[in-house]
């Protein structure tokens, strides 16, 4: 294709959040989604989505794609495509501008096809063996070391987040991955941010008002079950007969 054609096709790769969403209704999204952002405009910083309904059971015949899609908007998430919906409700949303789309969209690899791989290669003459893979790095780790307000938030784009000071009530902290907090957890603390359903929240003394991980999320209105209250904690997603949910448990650290 000559250098000056009117249009060209370049590989890239984009980080696209997998949103995992269990309804379509637009009160109960509204909610969910404020309880974990804050309703906080600038919140995904403008980054892409595809809405994933693998998890979500009795969907309705119907939804408003429009309206999902501006919501979701309204906190800086573009949603671009969804997978795992019911054929009509694909063909919905393809119709509104969301294709549905494989696994392969989210970062997981697929086999290659039959026709792709050569039955009968042809010799080759030997060759030295390859060197040895580069050692794939550590994630990256980030170290938060002073007390977090009421009303403020601090987020670990990408990352682990360590905490060695307090999270006061009305205050958040967000990881994309693991959330460790050495300290008295007050406040929110939304853990897996994208989407990686591994992740945990750690904390030497749970007095939290909501925990989260992967979007799955518990609050505490009435207050920390009292065997739990200020004692350490751990929060991680598992699995059960109708499929993940958060669990809550006593840490033990002797």
């Amino acid at each position: 294709m000559a250098k000056d054609s009117a249009i060209q096709f370049k590989g890239t790769t984009l980080k696209i959040i997998q949103t995992q969403l269990r309804s379509t209704d637009l009160a109960l999204l509204h909610t969910a989604l404020g309880e974990l952002t804050g309703n906080s405009p600038d919140f995904f910083e403008n980054e892409l989505a595809v809405l994933d309904f693998s998890e979500a059971v009795d969907l309705p015949a119907t939804a408003d794609w429009t309206a999902i899609r501006q919501l979701l908007q309204a906190s800086g998430l573009h949603a671009i495509a969804t997978r795992g919906l019911p054929a009509a409700l694909a063909a919905a949303a393809d119709a509104a501008g969301l294709p549905a789309v494989g696994a392969e969209a989210l970062g997981r690899v697929s086999r290659p096809k039959a026709a792709d791989v050569p039955t009968a290669p042809p010799p080759a003459p030997a060759v030295a063996a390859p060197p040895p893979p580069e050692p794939v790095p550590a994630p990256h780790t980030v170290i938060l070391d002073k007390p977090l307000r009421s009303g403020q938030r601090f987020y670990a784009k990408g990352s682990d987040l360590i905490v060695m000071a307090m999270i006061s009530a009305g205050a958040e902290v967000i990881a994309d991955g693991n959330i460790h907090v050495y300290a008295p957890l007050r406040g929110r603390a939304l853990a897996g941010a994208s989407g990686d359903k591994n992740a945990r929240i750690f904390t030497t003394s749970l007095e939290a008002e909501l925990v989260s991980v992967a979007g799955l999320y518990r609050t505490f209105e009435a207050g920390v079950p009292a065997e739990l209250a200020r004692q350490p904690a751990t929060i991680s997603l598992r699995e059960d007969g109708d499929g993940l949910r958060l669990t809550v448990a006593p840490l033990a650290l002797r």
